[in-house]
């Protein structure tokens, strides 16, 4: 049965006579707030009195909980925002319709202490009657607040962190994650949108994203393509709070900026034979041959290759981390003219030891770059200096750079007459068709093993 606000006692409780809330502390925060429990007198002996004025109450101890469990002050954050955006929780949670309106009560209560006392009068024209005039300021944050309290509002970025902690993502994904946000707060608050997730309809997203090449100019002079990475992390943050019942649908669902076309003799390629026989027979120093060779005669992508394990390389294959929407580790079978490779860096070490230690993961915390990154420049520098490159007018990237031993690979096995199928398996890409992509385990070893020694590096 609904509890009636006459008898009704959660989170109250006597003292003295009058009522007052009560609420519990995690243990593992009782140290900080040197108590077990919150309290604050209600100073009504009413029990029906009580339950209206409590939920206010309980909102603002909540707050202070988790505070504590954040290890923020409020002097971080608004104090309001947070108490506004517990009554809606409150009330999202509310059991019976009683508890609702006790609460619907108490927020109008709270806003008309907000609004504060009138400042003037003035004659309503239509009622004829006398109207009482409030400060501006004072009665908008009093809307805002009431909106917030009855889960109208939601700030845009309320549940963004928790959504890229879930994601799981790299560092530079996070990175994106957290710019594309900045660039849609910073459009709100130019063209005056409310960033509340109430606000951001399709139309208002198209709007935001014929802007974005003019509001991502502060930072840099993006092209389209990075450009719809952002509007495609925004979609993901929306399908998930869609999934989460925060939001109704996702307004950013194939929204893209048109990309230029890239026209023929644009796209970056493959080396040839020759550029490759030029590169690995040029004066690169040791470490720098042994991690092309490893991506000529694997296809796998530098990050993985520059963080592998020495334990990650026994039993004749290569366990690469996942890459890109990889689900898991990936076994490569170890090429013939690579033995010699990982015979002298794995030797007389740990399993937990690095294969190429020369690249160690960057010192500076929190660091969006991946370990990789200054393998890659090196790797550029010496392309550049054998003349292995080629530049296309306008564009940031050579037609050719370290993506282009991947290429090779994947060109040499399909000249090789491999599997199309067991190419995919090889280098991680999803193989084609519902049942090799969604049924089939994978190929053997000895198919996988095939594949890779089908590929020979020119004389």
């Amino acid at each position: 049965m609904p509890r009636s606000a006459a008898t009704d006692r959660q989170f109250l409780e006597q003292n003295g006579g009058k009522w007052r809330v009560s609420i519990a502390v995690p243990r593992e925060l009782q140290a900080k707030l040197g108590a077990t429990g919150l309290k604050r007198p209600l100073k009504t002996d009413s029990l029906a009195i009580a339950n209206r004025l409590k939920w206010q109450v309980v909102a603002e101890l909540r707050v202070v909980i988790e505070e504590a469990r954040r290890g923020t002050a409020a002097a971080h954050g608004d104090p309001l925002v947070e108490e506004a955006l517990e009554m809606a929780r409150l009330r999202a949670r509310a059991r019976t319709a009683e508890d609702v309106e006790d609460l619907d009560g108490a927020i109008v209560i709270r806003a008309e202490e907000l609004q504060g006392h009138p400042i003037g009068e003035e004659l309503d024209f239509g009622t004829g009657a006398m109207m009482p005039v409030y400060d501006d300021a004072k009665e908008e944050r009093a809307r805002r607040y009431a909106e917030m309290a009855q889960g109208k509002a939601t700030p845009i970025a309320l549940h963004h962190e928790q959504f890229i902690i879930q994601a799981h993502n790299k560092k530079r994904t996070e990175g994106d994650d957290r710019r594309a946000m900045r660039f849609l707060l910073a459009w709100c608050e130019r063209e005056h949108v409310r960033p509340v997730l109430q606000a951001i309809t399709r139309k208002v997203a198209v709007r935001f994203m014929d802007a974005l090449p003019e509001i991502a100019k502060a930072d840099q002079q993006l092209s389209p393509v990075t450009l719809n990475k952002y509007l495609g992390r925004l979609s993901r943050y929306w399908e998930w709070l869609v999934r989460r019942e925060e939001a109704e649908t996702n307004v950013w669902d194939r929204l893209k900026l048109t990309e230029p076309r890239m026209a023929a003799g644009e796209e970056e390629r493959a080396f040839t034979d020759r550029e490759v026989a030029t590169l690995l027979n040029g004066p690169a120093e040791q470490r720098m041959q042994d991690l092309m060779r490893i991506a000529a005669l694997t296809g796998a992508r530098l990050d993985a290759i520059v963080d592998l394990k020495v334990g990650g390389c026994g039993d004749g294959l290569f366990i690469f981390k996942p890459q890109k929407r990889e689900t898991g580790e990936r076994a490569v079978p170890i090429h013939p003219d690579l033995a010699e490779i990982v015979v002298r860096r794995t030797e007389g070490k740990r399993p937990e030891d690095d294969l190429f230690p020369e690249w160690p993961p960057p010192r500076k915390a929190g660091s969006v770059r991946e370990r990789s990154f200054k393998a890659s420049n090196q790797f550029t520098a010496y392309r550049r200096a054998v003349g292995v490159n080629e530049v296309v007018a306008g564009k940031r990237r050579a037609r050719v750079n370290f993506h282009s031993w991947r290429r090779w690979f994947i060109t040499k096995a399909e000249q090789a007459d491999q599997p199309e199928s067991i190419i995919a398996a090889v280098v991680g890409h999803r193989r084609k068709g519902m049942t090799l992509g969604r049924y089939s385990a994978g190929p053997l070893i000895a198919q996988a093993r095939r594949c890779v020694e089908a590929v020979r590096l020119p004389p």
